[in-house]
């Protein structure tokens, strides 16, 4: 068979060949942002140079403030403070406001063109307002008088939470100058204030919800409008990406004020990475999801940032995390949830099974038993989750393929009913990473041949039976891993996964040495036949060696349930037909 069991090196990314990067971060002073946010700076360039139009740049990221202030930094680099002042000065004099030209910066409606930031705004806080207090007028600014002459970024959200702030805010920048509004927006002021001009390039950043809304409420803006996005991955190909990357998170640390990370604190990091990231050749460039890890590493070893340091802070983590599945594994202990990980089983099979439980952090993995029984019927396959209606569209369409397959291969009706469950299981079901398991538990009820319960599969299939990756990985096995673990280990055990989901392994150290010391093994599959070879150590489908097929086995089954059902000449004519394949 064309399987491959995976070697130890397999299970995490080859972070050796990195080593001599990592230590020359702290000497090579290299700016990343050409190759850490090439979009980004692209369109930050465009909106520098726009001279005709509307100055408006639409970046897709997060809101968060650690974002906006990462984007603030890197507008500084094409935004840089203007000598000439912008604004003017606001003189009272008796019950009369009077607006002169900018002469000192020193003046709270004088700027020198600055980046101003803000991930929550109101209309007070970005207009400014006059009021009358005490009998005297009094003039407060707002931040698009801190940032006239310069950049405003601003968070979409609070913006679309009150659309007439942006309209305002669109009025102000096209016609040039902006005006001071009452405090109280019913009882207008008793006197008149002369707008300011207003010079502002302004960069609105949302996801793309806030997008889609912002495009519904203001189409006109939005196709004028220069897009572009925040990238939150970055491919890591060689030395020279790794250094960026590095450098990049080198940066996000000394601007929050946090140690410099030590050299062997880096191949954990990445570690960590590929598992936010899904992929070997991937690395985070979140701000967010990087400062964390820094920051939580130096509470725990005291401003010292090492591999023990991010290696407690993980491990700590895991555990102030862990109590629900603590919960679920316990059950699978104490035999409240049945879950075998020994001996052979018709009918039965381990899949994998993620939970996404609203307001935890962390997805939920653990086995999940799937058995299915065949009987004599008319070629149905009856799907217990959804017609109970516990199955979500994407799992109700896996079962589909399942038994599309299976009739293919069969190229007959099989006169046998065949029901399909998920043992123990209260709640909704979607998805298609169980559809490999769901399809080789028919196949072994159908030919009545046991499944190794010492095996757990996950994979999604097609109608060929190719085998196609599915999500969340290295939870899945680490969840099988640890409840054979807690059994004591068999070094029989391990987990079908498909091929393309190697580059996605990033697995815990432990895991990983047992798998160097033999007591624990995952294969990569491209097609169900290697599957159900490694489940059942029978072959799927054989034209040379029909006896050890399990195809074959389906089809002589069937011809013996037909001969009680059609005459003895046309089953032997089926049977002839199978045997000439």
């Amino acid at each position: 068979m064309n399987h491959k069991q995976l070697t130890w090196q397999d299970l995490q990314p080859d972070i050796l060949k990195y080593k001599s990067v990592f230590s020359k971060i702290k000497d090579e002073k290299i700016n990343p942002l050409e190759k850490v946010q090439p979009r980004l700076i692209n369109g930050l360039a465009h909106l520098h140079h726009q001279k005709q139009g509307f100055p408006i740049l639409l970046l897709c990221s997060q809101e968060n403030r650690d974002y906006l202030k990462v984007i603030s930094q890197i507008a500084k680099s094409f935004f840089s403070t203007s000598s000439e002042l912008f604004g003017g000065e606001y003189q009272i004099i008796n019950d009369t406001v009077i607006l002169k030209p900018p002469s000192e910066i020193e003046n709270p409606f004088t700027s020198h063109g600055e980046v101003c930031f803000a991930d929550w705004i109101e209309k007070r806080l970005l207009f400014g307002y006059a009021c009358i207090y005490k009998n005297k007028i009094h003039l407060e600014p707002g931040l698009i008088h801190k940032a006239n002459g310069g950049t405003l970024i601003l968070s979409l959200k609070s913006i679309l939470l009150k659309s007439e702030i942006w309209f305002q805010l669109k009025k102000s920048i096209e016609q040039g100058y902006t005006e001071l509004g009452s405090l109280n927006e019913k009882r207008p002021l008793p006197l008149s204030i002369p707008a300011l001009p207003l010079k502002l390039n302004l960069v609105l950043c949302g996801d793309m919800e806030s997008l889609c809304n912002f495009q519904k409420i203001d189409s006109e803006s939005y196709k004028m409008a220069i897009y572009t996005e925040f990238e939150e991955n970055m491919k890591i190909l060689n030395e020279d990406d790794m250094l960026s990357w590095c450098r990049w998170t080198t940066n996000l640390a000394e601007q929050s004020g946090l140690p410099l990370p030590e050299e062997s604190f880096w191949p954990e990091l990445v570690k960590e990475g590929v598992r936010f990231s899904n992929d070997k050749e991937t690395l985070p460039l979140c701000p967010r999801w990087l400062i964390r890890q820094i920051r939580e590493s130096v509470l725990i070893m005291n401003d010292t940032l090492n591999d023990k340091a991010l290696c407690n802070a993980l491990k700590v983590r895991l555990w102030r995390e862990s109590y629900l599945k603590d919960l679920i594994n316990n059950d699978i202990f104490l035999k409240q949830n049945l879950i075998e990980t020994e001996g052979q089983v018709i009918g039965q099979i381990n899949g994998l099974t993620v939970v996404d439980y609203p307001g935890h952090p962390r997805l939920i993995c653990h086995p999940s038993r799937i058995t299915c029984v065949a009987y004599p019927g008319n070629n149905d396959l009856i799907d217990i989750e959804g017609d109970s209606e516990l199955g979500g569209n994407i799992y109700i369409k896996s079962m589909m393929i399942i038994q599309s397959y299976l009739m293919a291969e069969l190229k007959i009706q099989s006169p046998f009913v065949a029901s399909l469950v998920f043992e123990q299981s209260y709640f909704e079901i979607d998805g298609d990473s169980a559809s490999l398991a769901g399809l080789c538990v028919l196949i072994s009820a159908l030919a009545e041949y046991p499944i190794n319960q010492q095996i757990a599969v996950t994979g999604s299939i097609d109608q060929l039976g190719n085998i196609q990756p599915v999500g969340a990985l290295n939870e899945k096995i680490e969840s099988f891993f640890d409840i054979c673990y807690e059994r004591n280990l068999t070094g029989q055990q391990g987990v079908i996964i498909p091929t393309q989901n190697i580059r996605h392994l990033s697995l815990k150290d432990d895991l990983v040495e047992v798998v160097k010391q033999n007591k624990f093994h995952i294969w990569a599959v491209k097609h169900v036949s290697e599957a159900i070879y490694l489940l059942t150590g029978k072959l799927w489908n054989s034209k040379n060696n029909k006896e050890n097929c399990l195809l074959y086995n389906i089809q002589k089954r069937i011809i013996n349930q037909n001969q009680n059902t059609i005459p003895r000449s046309n089953s032997n004519r089926w049977f002839n037909w199978f045997n000439n394949k």
